[in-house]
């Protein structure tokens, strides 16, 4: 992958679209390829364009955003798509990550989070085209295995630690560890990791 990461913006509302678009062509490493209003312009665009990130609106008038991010996975699978949402809803979270999505940011995010957020999902391809992805799960233990299955459940440390029988002390230590390990830094990270691992099962 280049040192430029190129994006398509996918929104209904042009302001919005038009914004964003703002925001990311100021950004030396960023450049917009492209930009749509609906979902079957940003199909054909983002197959032609084929670019490193997408941001994805959810409430597109044609199709759902979740839909679209999951034909997207299926024409363009290198391109990674980040959910532009209002909802901070874990059941979303899960249908964003099962849509294929590799993270999702809350529209009302600070900009330096929006940007720290595409930047993130386009190292994700290249962690994944190293290796490192692959190395970095061999090296975790049988128990983090375990303990990175339930989170990505939604479990929390309290719930990770009874059905465990460990104390939620040392289920943190084990999250710390997984985190270390992984060089992954939130949850919702590491359900992505987990789910694309076959570490948890979601229901169709």
């Amino acid at each position: 992958m280049t040192d430029v990461i190129r994006v398509v913006v996918v929104d209904d509302h042009t302001l919005m679209r038009q914004g964003l678009v703002g925001l990311l062509d100021e950004e030396p490493d960023l450049v917009v390829v492209g930009q749509a209003g609906d979902a079957s312009t940003a199909l054909e665009m983002i197959e032609a364009a084929r670019p490193d990130v997408v941001l994805m609106d959810v409430g597109l008038p044609d199709v759902s955003g979740l839909d679209l991010t999951a034909r997207v996975k299926r024409s363009v699978p290198d391109t990674q798509v980040l959910i532009v949402t209002m909802h901070e809803r874990e059941d979303y979270l899960f249908e964003a990550l099962r849509a294929g999505a590799t993270g999702y940011v809350l529209k009302g995010a600070d900009v330096q989070d929006l940007l720290a957020a595409v930047r993130t999902v386009s190292d994700y391809l290249t962690r994944i085209e190293s290796g490192a992805d692959r190395s970095d799960y061999d090296g975790l233990s049988e128990r983090e295995r375990e303990v990175l299955a339930l989170i990505a459940e939604g479990l929390t440390t309290a719930q990770i630690a009874d059905a465990l029988y460990l104390s939620p002390h040392t289920v943190q230590t084990h999250r710390d560890h997984i985190m270390t390990k992984l060089n992954l830094h939130s949850r919702v990270a590491l359900t992505k990791y987990a789910i694309r691992k076959g570490l948890v099962a979601l229901e169709e």
